[in-house]
C-alpha cells in the first residue's frame, strides 16, 4: 500500500454496496464533505446520498463527516441535515482528525472505512490513520484554487485506474 492508494476506487458514494461493507466487519463510515457528499456547486447532498446514508444508519453503521472546510456552520449543518456526527477543521492529510473522529465514534481503524474524493489530503489521512480507504470520483468541477492544482497531480496517478463499477 502507497499513501495515496485507496482500497477501491467506486464512482460515488451511493454505488458502495452497504452489504459488502457489512459482510467486511465495517461498523463506521468517516465521509468527506466536499464533492464526496456535498456537491460544491449545489452545497447540498443529492437524493440518492441522503438515501444511501439512511441505509447505512439501519445496518447500525456509524457516520462521521470529516472536512477540512473551514465553514464550520455550514459543516455543522450539513452534518446535521444528514444525521452524521463531524469534525471540522480536519487538516487532512493529517491523521488527527481521523484518530478524533475514530475515538468519537468508538471504533477501531479495523473496522472503519474512510471516503473521500481527493487522493492528496483523504487518502492519505485514512492511509496513515489506518483505515480502510475508498476513492470516489468528485461530484462536481468546482474546487478551490488550490484543490484544482491537487487534481492535475490525481489525474496523473490516476491515468490508468478503472473504477470498480465502470
Amino acid at each position: 500500500m502507497t499513501l495515496v492508494r485507496p482500497s477501491r476506487y467506486v464512482a460515488s458514494v451511493d454505488r458502495i454496496c452497504i452489504d459488502d461493507l457489512v459482510s467486511q466487519g465495517v461498523r463506521c463510515v468517516l465521509l468527506d464533505r466536499d464533492n464526496t457528499l456535498v456537491p460544491r456547486d449545489t452545497r447540498q447532498a443529492p437524493p440518492e446520498v441522503r438515501d444511501w446514508l439512511r441505509a447505512l444508519h439501519a445496518h447500525g453503521i456509524a457516520v462521521c463527516m470529516v472536512s477540512n472546510n473551514f465553514h464550520t456552520r455550514e459543516v455543522c449543518a450539513s452534518a446535521e441535515e444528514l444525521g452524521c456526527a463531524v469534525v471540522h477543521h480536519a487538516m487532512k492529510p493529517a491523521p488527527v482528525a481521523i484518530r478524533v473522529a475514530l475515538a468519537t465514534m468508538g471504533v477501531p481503524a479495523e473496522h472503519t472505512v474512510l471516503v473521500g474524493d481527493q487522493l492528496l489530503t483523504d487518502m492519505i489521512a485514512g492511509n496513515l490513520a489506518g483505515v480502510r480507504t475508498i476513492l470516489v470520483k468528485p461530484q462536481s468541477q468546482e474546487d478551490l484554487w488550490y484543490t484544482q492544482i491537487f487534481r492535475k497531480v490525481e489525474r496523473v496517478l490516476l491515468r490508468d485506474v478503472r473504477f470498480d463499477d465502470e
